[in-house]
């Protein structure tokens, strides 16, 4: 697509956090670190890329560690921002996958399904989640017009922005795959007199 001469590009490129420890558990808003694993995987999806001018982290730690890492090795800013952690699973949270399964199957079954309706018992409704998700979003674009971001997130806050970018459907984004360090590329241009065009370059890709 050809674009007018008069416009600025904003880049943002999304990592999700690596395995954590404590387990195959619904996290959601718990505190849990990286495992060993978790920062090999983060360390080397990141490599040697060093075209960043800020980035923006998730509160939590198995995100905002390694973006603190990251930051220094790069000499760039560092953002903290409460709106991309990860939603809250309710009843779920700090439980096994397995054990949830087992005992509320039709329940989880239902939530993959249509999120946006089967949310988990005590659990963030998912448009609310997206609200918070998609304003944060807004305020990242607005305050950093011009420049190559990375974010640090959660597999349901990138899964949220994949949509968005997309314009799929909120109740099919567990059709979108965010494994541990999945890093994608999106970009806006902002032109004069135009809405912004907004396109996913990347998914599930490397850093070049």
């Amino acid at each position: 697509m050809i674009m007018p001469h008069e416009h600025q590009v904003t880049t943002v490129d999304l990592l999700r956090h690596g395995e954590c420890e404590g387990g195959h558990v619904y996290r959601g808003s718990l505190d849990l670190p990286l495992s060993e694993t978790g920062w090999e995987q983060l360390r080397s999806k990141a490599g040697d890329f060093n075209e960043w001018t800020r980035i923006v982290t998730s509160p939590l730690q198995r995100c905002a560690r390694f973006a603190t890492e990251l930051a220094a090795r790069c000499e760039c800013p560092l953002s903290v921002m409460d709106a991309f952690s990860e939603v809250h699973f309710g009843d779920w949270e700090g439980r096994l996958i397995a054990d949830v399964w087992r005992e509320q199957g039709s329940h989880v079954r239902r939530f993959f399904a249509d999120p946006v309706n089967a949310a988990p018992p005590n659990g963030e409704p998912l448009h609310e989640f997206e609200q918070r998700v998609v304003a944060g979003w807004n305020a990242l674009l607005r305050d950093n017009r011009g420049e190559h971001v990375l974010l640090v997130a959660h597999g349901g806050t990138i899964r949220v922005l994949l949509a968005q970018v997309l314009a799929m459907p909120l109740t099919r984004i567990a059709n979108l795959d965010v494994p541990y360090a999945s890093a994608s590329r999106v970009r806006i241009h902002h032109s004069q007199n135009q809405p912004d065009f907004v396109s996913l370059v990347f998914h599930n890709s490397e850093f070049n």
